[in-house]
């Protein structure tokens, strides 16, 4: 099917006309046109790195610097893809956090208290909190449990099924699996797509993980080759930059154009672009690898030491993230959501240790989420660990 995106968005978006300023057109000299104040913030004490940044003024809406780094070192990271399906600035929309995007994309293609989305669980729960809000009905094609790994078969039944649904949400490496879904199975789920008539819909890969997965996993690039293929990222996780809120969508450039025109003036900050710029120069890129090596070198310490312990079970999910997702057990070798809540509670309360609680996920009874931290904090955490799950097993 020939992709066609006056089929797949709201009608009222494809006639929006977006949000525009004087400063589109007109960016230097005496600028009086956006009622800002001129005289700059009232600290006591600003260095000039604040300065320069210019915090009286909107921030840039365009981004064209940051997005350009952006897209050359994820086109590096593939060497299967041709000129012409490289990413390009017009493949990409920046948002606060993935959410932004997240929300954007339900907004953009889906006609509220009418057209529907799939969720595949166990998964990031937020998409399912954007649905309510947007008043969005969930169709759920769970993973296979025992891989974790989509079912191509099943969410092409369901898109076949009911043409009202326009948005898959799958989320690679998977929260709170950990585990990178196959590509030969994306692949596969985008092609049938592609191939049959009857379905209607954009595949929204949410790979918030992706940079603790291995070099090259990233599906970004495929956006121009798969133009129902949407990709969510972040600088959130293996960047360490939560705190500033950036979230990245590669897309088709007719599917950005809408992206772009629907978001919210100058969502970018001054002050989170100048740090992700100098987060996506060359050098930057070295130590955040660097450092992804080391918390991928703790995963595997922390998870040995864990699996040894005499009421830990498997490690149920994969190893594509910066966290285990590990199975609690009784005294009977079982899975147990009330000994792994116990558990979760205790090392909170009294140890000040927190981890997640993910037993009444889809596949998930008996499972902590445990997110991988220093070197320092996992060697407390694993001594910690030991004491709280005898002392609950053995008093249950």
């Amino acid at each position: 099917m020939t992709f066609d995106i006056t089929k797949l968005a709201r009608p009222q978006i494809l006639t929006l006309e977006p949000y525009r300023c004087a400063r589109d057109d007109f960016k230097e000299g005496i600028l009086l046109d956006a009622n800002e104040n001129t005289h700059g913030p009232s600290f006591i004490e600003m260095t000039e790195a604040e300065k320069d940044l210019d915090l009286n003024r909107y921030p840039d809406p365009h981004q064209q610097e940051l997005k350009s780094q952006i897209i050359n070192f994820r086109n590096k990271e593939r060497t299967d893809i041709s000129e012409t399906e490289k990413l390009k600035i017009a493949n990409l929309c920046l948002g606060v956090g993935s959410d932004e995007s997240i929300d954007a994309l339900m907004r953009d293609f889906i006609v509220p208290s009418k057209e529907k989305m799939i969720i595949c669980p166990p998964t990031y729960g937020m998409y399912s909190i954007c649905a309510v809000v947007n008043d969005v009905e969930i169709v759920k094609v769970p993973l296979d449990l025992e891989t974790f790994d989509i079912i191509p078969k099943d969410i092409l039944a369901a898109l076949k099924k009911d043409p009202l649904i326009k948005l898959v949400y799958i989320t690679s490496p998977g929260n709170p699996t950990g585990k990178k879904i196959d590509e030969g199975l994306l692949l596969e789920l985008l092609k049938g797509i592609e191939e049959n008539d009857s379905i209607n819909a954009l595949v929204v890969l949410d790979e918030a993980y992706i940079d603790f997965a291995p070099t090259g996993s990233s599906l970004c690039t495929y956006v121009n080759k798969h133009p129902n293929l949407v990709v969510l990222q972040t600088l959130s996780k293996a960047f360490a930059l939560a705190g500033i809120r950036l979230g990245i969508t590669y897309a088709t450039p007719e599917v950005s154009i809408l992206l772009n025109s629907t978001k919210y003036p100058y969502n970018i900050s001054n002050l989170t672009s100048d740090v992700a710029i100098r987060a996506t120069k060359e050098a930057s890129l070295i130590e955040t690898k660097n450092k992804i090596n080391k918390i991928i070198e703790q995963r595997g310490i922390v998870l040995e030491k864990l699996l040894k312990l005499k009421y830990i079970g498997k490690n149920r999910g994969g190893l594509d993230s910066n966290f285990i997702l590990i199975e609690i057990l009784n005294k009977d070798l079982k899975p147990d959501n009330e000994i792994a809540n116990k558990v979760y509670l205790t090392l909170a309360n009294e140890k000040k240790i927190i981890v997640r609680f993910r037993g009444k996920e889809l596949g998930c009874t008996g499972c902590l989420r445990v997110s991988i931290g220093t070197a320092e904090e996992n060697a407390v955490l694993v001594e910690q660990f030991d004491n709280v799950l005898n002392k609950i097993v053995e008093a249950n």
